[in-house]
């Protein structure tokens, strides 16, 4: 269960120097931080809609690293970036066991070596090709620390999210973009709980030494005790019938509302073919469906049903829709309980 294991190694800070050449080397592409040899394959994926599994030696020796135009100089790799948090969650987690990432991309790009440029695509070898993906997505279990909710088991978990769409390609070499996230995973249904406090959603650096020290600095400062209690306490609120159903029409509601009236409210990002899943899932999800016969469901589960909907989106708004899921939810709790704020989703 969860443990004291989640304290920051006190050494992490002796060795950053080292952990410079290090990252020379990953820009160089010339060094592989090795995955442990206890690591764990998953089958089932954070994330499902239009993303295609890879692994990263796929990333590595399959994909060329796109560059910035005006300079050409060479953009973070995928691979480097997962390269990068893992090494962060080795130095923060030392004792832990570390499960091998689990990674989605999308968007391929596909390009052609120039000795290929005349050719016809119907003649194009595989070796006259070149591919990158616009977009990508990771996820890492550290199964040695983990807890119970309601029966089910969450994972401490660790990823990021990479868009070349959010760069500008075109340009000399400027800040790049990455999102950052450590939480939860509940393995009934590898949905991902975000809190505040564990996602970085616009971390901008020029190397990845800045992206581990980011790394580094946002593992600190996760309160995973306090994202638990969190979590846990939303099994003791329920939603009748009623105002599940109101839920559900004002989140449909929200997004035509006039834009005076819209900033009054807090942010709903889900859109009408989430809240259509999570309707449908309200009676026939496998896992986290209303009880048969009762007139409410517990909050825990309609977490778990805006956290299992978001699985449809598109990687580069993942991350922000898992954390708005976490502040919804809680926010129609502290309505339950007399605040004002979300009263709005339900009355």
């Amino acid at each position: 269960m969860y443990s004291t294991a989640l304290q920051p190694n006190a050494d992490f800070s002796a060795g950053l120097t080292v952990w410079n050449d290090i990252a020379r080397e990953q820009v160089a592409e010339s060094r592989v931080i090795p995955l442990s040899t206890n690591t764990t394959y998953h089958s089932r994926h954070f994330i499902e809609a239009n993303t295609k599994p890879v692994d990263i030696e796929h990333l590595r020796e399959d994909c060329i690293v796109p560059v910035f135009s005006k300079d050409n100089e060479l953009t973070i790799s995928h691979q480097a970036f997962i390269e990068t948090i893992l090494g962060a969650a080795y130095r923060i987690f030392p004792n832990e066991a570390i499960d091998t990432p689990d990674i989605v991309a999308s968007h391929i790009i596909k390009g052609r070596i120039p000795e290929a440029i005349h050719k016809p695509a119907s003649q194009l070898l595989d070796s006259d090709k070149t591919i990158y993906y616009e977009r990508m997505a990771f996820c890492f279990e550290i199964p040695t620390i983990y807890e119970d909710i309601a029966g089910n088991r969450l994972n401490l978990s660790i990823g990021g999210v990479r868009a070349y769409n959010h760069e500008n390609l075109y340009s000399r070499k400027t800040m790049e973009r990455f999102k950052i996230f450590i939480g939860f995973k509940n393995l009934v249904c590898c949905n991902l709980c975000v809190s505040t406090d564990g996602l970085l959603s616009d971390m901008r650096v020029m190397s990845v030494q800045q992206l581990f020290e980011g790394a580094l600095q946002l593992f600190q400062q996760y309160d995973a005790q306090k994202h638990l209690t969190a979590m846990s306490q939303l099994q003791g609120l329920s939603l009748s019938e009623h105002q599940f159903a109101q839920l559900i029409g004002k989140t449909r509601l929200y997004q035509y509302l006039p834009a005076t009236e819209k900033k009054l409210l807090p942010a709903m990002e889900f859109t009408d073919s989430h809240i259509n899943a999570i309707a449908r899932a309200y009676y026939a999800d496998e896992n986290f469906s209303r009880t048969e016969g009762a007139d409410e469901i517990d909050l825990w589960r309609v977490y778990n049903l805006f956290t299992g909907a978001n699985k449809s989106s598109y990687i580069d708004t993942f991350l922000d829709r898992s954390l708005n899921a976490t502040e919804l939810v809680s926010g129609i709790g502290q309505a339950l309980q007399g605040e004002s704020n979300y009263r709005w989703f339900i009355e």
